[in-house]
């Protein structure tokens, strides 16, 4: 039996092409997914340092200044020290709850930066029904913090898990209006769709201007739902030492540690998008072509223009939430439950309902 040689090193030749074609389609799948990741990271460890610095010129002290220039190696300091740390177990309590409860809280805020778009057509999930999926992913980071009440064997740690699960709903239902009545005015529940309706009429066509109840109801709840002062009660350590996070130490105490920093940053990023126009940048008489002396903005420019102006909205908007913890002192659970009951909810519903209105007219 004579066999060619030739054909041979064809068909190996060939197989190789092949496998290394789908080498590099797994390669270029995987790298936006990692750049936003190691993105989100970065965003992370400035909001940090952002907040100690801000803190400390509240308090009138000097912050963090030996780890890196200015303390801006202080977060990654912090983390490197809880990753070494002893990973301690409840002896009686639930250790499969205990264990999955911090991955469940952090996986689900991740989640939440599949629609965020960052210019235009810079978004990993383009999806049509973009913000109610925020919102329904949203919604599973509280069962992660009750698994880890409940899984501590410890009743600060249980309440600290049902005040986190009650505060949730009760500011997820007036936020849900809120949300509902700026994709009633953009047409679209895309985020994407929504950026692009507030480019249309430049810096008066932000929705901050047309929904400023919204916005109001808006940023009371997502300041509840990242559980940031003056809503800090599920982790209230006068009364429950740390709440959920009582007996957590090592990499599993970081998670939550990262996860509450994750959720703030997802919420000023949403609040960019929904009301201050996303990548848009168009303060009037001054759009950012014609001072730099551009004729049109695309490719590699443009994009770094749009992310940039993304971040900046969001990390401007970060300084309310950073100055309110150092500003207002902490609510009860009747108040803060009253809070989002019997005024948010029937607020933002008479905004839907006026929205609504207008929008029928406006036919």
């Amino acid at each position: 039996m004579i066999i060619d040689t030739t054909k041979v090193e064809a068909i190996n030749s060939f197989s190789r092409s092949e496998s290394l074609k789908e080498v590099y389609e797994l390669i270029w799948l995987l790298v936006p997914i990692f750049t936003t990741v190691f993105g989100i990271i970065i965003g992370v460890l400035v909001i940090v340092w952002l907040e100690r610095q801000i803190s400390a010129g509240v308090q009138q002290r000097i912050g963090p200044e030996y780890a890196g220039p200015l303390g801006i190696l202080q977060a990654l300091a912090d983390g490197t020290k809880l990753l070494f740390k002893e990973d301690l177990l409840p002896s009686r309590g639930d250790i499969r709850l205990f264990s999955i409860g911090p991955s469940i809280a952090v996986i689900s805020i991740l989640l939440n930066y599949l629609v965020i778009p960052f210019g235009y057509r810079l978004v990993l999930a383009d999806l049509s029904i973009g913000i109610f999926l925020w919102i329904a992913i949203s919604s599973i980071a509280p069962i992660g913090l009750l698994m880890s009440g409940y899984g501590s064997n410890n009743k600060y740690s249980f309440l600290g898990g049902l005040r986190a699960a009650a505060q949730s709903i009760s500011y997820e239902i007036p936020l849900t209006p809120c949300v509902l009545s700026i994709s009633l005015l953009s047409n679209s529940s895309s985020t994407v769709d929504i950026v692009e309706a507030q480019s249309k009429y430049g810096f008066w066509g932000w929705n901050l201007w047309r929904q400023p109840i919204g916005f109001a109801v808006f940023l009371i709840s997502s300041l509840a739902e990242c559980e940031r002062l003056p809503f800090d009660l599920p982790e209230a350590e006068e009364e429950l030492v740390a709440g959920y996070q009582t007996e957590y130490s090592g990499i599993k105490f970081g998670l939550f540690y990262v996860a509450s920093y994750l959720n703030l940053l997802v919420s000023s990023l949403f609040v960019t998008v929904l009301y201050l126009g996303g990548w848009n940048f168009s303060i009037p008489y001054i759009l950012i072509p014609e001072l730099l002396g551009i004729n049109e903005m695309g490719g590699v420019f443009g994009t770094t223009i749009s992310i940039f102006i993304t971040l900046a909205k969001a990390y401007l908007f970060l300084f309310i939430p950073i100055t309110t913890r150092w500003t207002l002192p902490r609510m009860r659970m009747d108040q803060l439950l009253n809070l989002g009951w019997k005024f948010l909810l029937p607020i933002s519903l008479g905004n839907l309902l006026l929205t609504t209105s207008s929008q029928l007219f406006s036919l």
